[in-house]
């Protein structure tokens, strides 16, 4: 099983355990829902933590493996991009996960997108909420 399809069978299985083997110490997550990016293993646990509480009805609906592309670091890195399904405060999401992965086959750079705005805007203020009720915003 490759990282993608154990990222996504830790998704189903809301396994934070299980995700954090497959994330680099120094991993970076782009959020539509914050400008900078949330970096490092325990920002990144910790926000998905609060998303697989926000997340309702959370399924992937595929997978499309991605051409190699430079990141932020400068390096080269293979992604793949899962689309998926949501509901948070009853608004319908729409989006895709990319991941790209060091040489290890670890995930280095994970980029979230979503739609419609009315959905951003929903994750955003659930999304705070719950940083703030775990003690990982102010």
């Amino acid at each position: 099983m490759d990282t993608a399809e154990r990222f996504r069978a830790a998704v189903e299985k809301r396994d934070l355990t299980a995700m954090d083997d497959l994330f680099t110490e120094d991993i970076r997550l782009y959020s539509p829902v914050k400008f900078t990016p949330f970096e490092g293993k325990p920002a990144v646990l910790g926000l998905f933590g609060v998303l697989l509480r926000v997340f309702d009805d959370l399924r992937y609906i595929g997978q499309l493996e991605g051409a190699v592309e430079t990141i932020a670091d400068g390096t080269e890195a293979p992604s793949v991009i899962l689309p998926f399904r949501a509901t948070v405060n009853g608004k319908q999401i729409h989006g895709i996960d990319q991941l790209q992965f060091d040489e290890a086959g670890r995930v280095k750079e994970f980029t979230v997108m979503v739609r419609p705005q009315s959905a951003v805007h929903a994750l955003g203020e659930a999304v705070l909420a719950g940083l703030v009720a775990d003690g990982l915003a102010g």
